[in-house]
């Protein structure tokens, strides 16, 4: 039962710390102090119920239809390519490179950037829904602490990450910090999107 559990949380941990959107996304929400808990939040809930609908046998019915997998890869590269865009402009405008001061998303808007970040990223489905999925569902009856254990990494590095992005925050008060920031967001989401657009889902799966 433990080992089950450590084995979920090792396994999921070690791919939840690659660099990818998600987290440039939620740090880039911590240091400038725009609701980072919500958005650790959500990612760790939606990470929780892919990884669980892996496991309940998601996974293969994804792997099965590769017109779902094209979509997926496309969207996420759209969205992907128009976030670093955005990232890109901001790091022109001085004025909004604070770490202190009101957020400047709504509330709607943060979550539903942080689900679509999160959503439209096919690598989230790789990760969680076929490569985890497709193992705690080879714990049989006993797979629940797998989850738990995944969950738990999830958990762990999210709100860490974003409570860790909130004490940088007044050490990067300086523009020139932030313009770095964005820039080297752009720089992560635009490879993310250059690596989608190479990669053949169908013959990896």
């Amino acid at each position: 039962m433990l080992e089950i559990y450590l084995d979920g949380l090792l396994l999921s941990g070690g791919l939840i710390i690659a660099i990818g959107s998600q987290n440039a996304f939620l740090l880039a929400k911590g240091l400038r102090r725009e609701s980072p808990i919500l958005v650790a939040t959500i990612c760790a809930i939606c990470d929780a119920l892919l990884i669980l609908a892996g496991v309940l046998g998601l996974g293969t019915l994804i792997q099965s239809n590769e017109t779902l997998l094209e979509a997926a890869r496309w969207a996420g590269v759209i969205y992907l390519t128009g976030f670093g865009l955005m990232s890109l402009r901001r790091s022109f405008k001085t004025e909004r490179l604070k770490a202190e001061g009101k957020a400047q998303s709504s509330m709607r808007a943060l979550v539903l950037s942080t689900l679509a970040v999160t959503l439209l990223n096919p690598h989230v489905y790789l990760d969680t829904v076929i490569l985890l999925g497709s193992i705690g569902a080879q714990f049989g009856d006993m797979r629940g602490y797998f989850v738990l254990g995944a969950t738990t990494a999830s958990i762990i590095w999210f709100y860490g990450l974003g409570l860790g992005a909130v004490k940088l925050a007044p050490l990067l008060s300086r523009p020139v910090a932030w313009k770095i920031i964005d820039l080297a967001i752009c720089l992560i989401m635009w490879s993310m999107a250059f690596s989608l657009m190479r990669m053949d889902f169908v013959n990896i799966l």
